[in-house]
C-alpha cells in the first residue's frame, strides 16, 4: 500500500543559538573538573531532554541556594540572576560558575548604568520568566519597572525619565510596538543603544517562521512549554498564515492521525531545543508517510561564545 506524500519544510535557522550551547557546554566542563555533585540552579535552559540529559552526567538541579550545601559548586542558568542570589551564594562560600546568556548580562548592564545615571529602567517582559526575575533583581526595586504591554506604559508616570531594555526572547512584532507607544509618551526617552535587545537568535528563528508559515499547512514548534522563544515561534506562525501551528515537546507529542489531511508541515525548534528531537520526528514521519524534505532559505548561524573563566 502506496504511503502519503508529506512535504516537510524545517526553518533554517532553528535549535540550539550560541548563549544555550555555551550554557550545556559550562555545565558538562563543570562535571568534568569539580568533584560530585555539581548543582544547577533552575533548568540551565528550558529543555527537559537537555535537563534530563545532563542529569545523567551528574549534575543535580535545585530551584533555591539554599537547598546546596554549603562551599559546594554551583551554576548559574543562562537566564541570570538576581544580585541578592549572588550574595547569598557568597555566604554560603559557594564556588559560583555563571552561565548567563552573554546578551542577557548585556541587558543586566545597562540596568545597572541606568540606575548609575539616576533613569528609571523600563523592562519589557513577562512577570515570572527566570530572565525578568534575573534582570529585575539587578537594581533596587524602586529603579525599574516591567511592562508586558502597550496597556502598561498608561500607568506610567511621564514625569520620570526613563530608558528600556527587553526580555530576549519577545516576539519582534510585539515589542516593536511596545517601544513605538513608549517614544509616543516620552519624547525625550532615553535610547538604550540598540533598538531593543531581543536577541538575534529570537530575530532569525521568527523571521524563518516567517517566510514559511503561508505555505504550510500546519507547522510543528519543537520546544518546551515554558520557553518563552518557543512560545513565541508558535505565535509567530499563527499570525503570519498557519493557524494549525502546535508546539510539541518531542515526537510522542504529535497527532500523527492529523497530519494525513495535510500536504506540507512546516518544522521548527526553540533555541533551547536539540536538533536529535527534529531528527526522531523525521524517523517516525517515515512510517506514516513518504516525506521529502526541504531546508528553508535562511543562513545557519556560526556565533560562539566563550565559556566562564576557569572552564575554557
Amino acid at each position: 500500500m502506496n504511503q502519503k506524500n508529506l512535504k516537510i519544510i524545517l526553518c533554517v535557522p532553528r535549535g540550539f543559538c550560541a548563549g544555550v550551547t555555551r550554557a550545556i557546554k559550562t555545565v558538562e566542563k563543570a562535571i568534568e573538573k569539580y568533584p560530585s555533585p555539581v548543582y544547577v540552579r533552575h533548568e540551565i535552559v528550558h529543555n527537559k531532554y537537555v535537563v534530563e540529559e545532563l542529569k545523567k552526567k551528574g549534575a543535580v538541579f535545585i530551584e533555591e541556594i539554599d537547598a546546596i550545601p554549603d562551599q559546594s559548586v554551583v551554576i548559574f542558568s543562562a537566564h541570570g540572576v538576581p544580585e541578592n542570589i549572588k550574595k547569598w551564594a557568597e555566604r554560603k562560600r559557594l564556588t559560583t560558575i555563571d552561565a548567563t546568556c552573554p546578551l542577557v548580562e548585556r541587558a543586566h548592564l545597562k540596568a545597572k548604568s541606568n540606575y548609575a545615571k539616576g533613569v528609571t529602567t523600563v523592562l519589557i517582559g513577562h512577570k515570572g520568566h527566570p530572565e525578568v526575575i534575573g534582570t529585575m533583581g539587578q537594581v533596587p526595586a524602586e529603579a525599574i519597572i516591567l511592562i508586558s504591554s502597550t496597556d502598561d506604559i498608561e500607568k506610567l508616570n511621564p514625569g520620570l525619565r526613563i530608558s528600556y531594555v527587553t526580555q530576549t526572547t519577545l516576539s519582534v512584532d510585539e515589542t516593536r510596538d511596545i517601544i513605538n507607544a513608549l517614544k509616543q509618551k516620552f519624547p525625550y526617552l532615553e535610547n538604550s543603544g540598540d533598538d531593543n535587545d531581543i536577541c538575534y537568535a529570537t530575530t532569525n528563528r521568527q523571521r524563518a517562521v516567517k517566510e514559511i508559515a503561508g505555505v504550510c499547512d500546519m507547522m510543528l514548534v519543537v520546544g518546551s512549554p515554558n520557553s518563552s522563544n518557543s512560545r513565541r515561534l508558535a505565535e509567530v506562525a499563527r499570525k503570519n498564515g498557519c493557524p494549525d501551528t502546535f508546539l510539541i515537546q518531542n515526537d510522542d507529542d504529535i497527532d500523527w492521525n492529523k497530519l494525513k489531511d495535510i500536504d506540507t508541515l512546516g518544522i521548527t525548534a526553540g533555541a533551547s531545543a536539540p536538533e536529535i528531537l527534529i531528527d526522531n520526528i523525521l524517523k517516525r514521519a517515515k512510517n506514516y508517510f513518504d516525506i521529502t524534505v526541504e531546508n528553508g532559505s535562511g543562513k545557519k548561524e556560526d556565533l560562539n561564545f566563550k565559556l566562564p573563566k576557569g572552564l575554557e
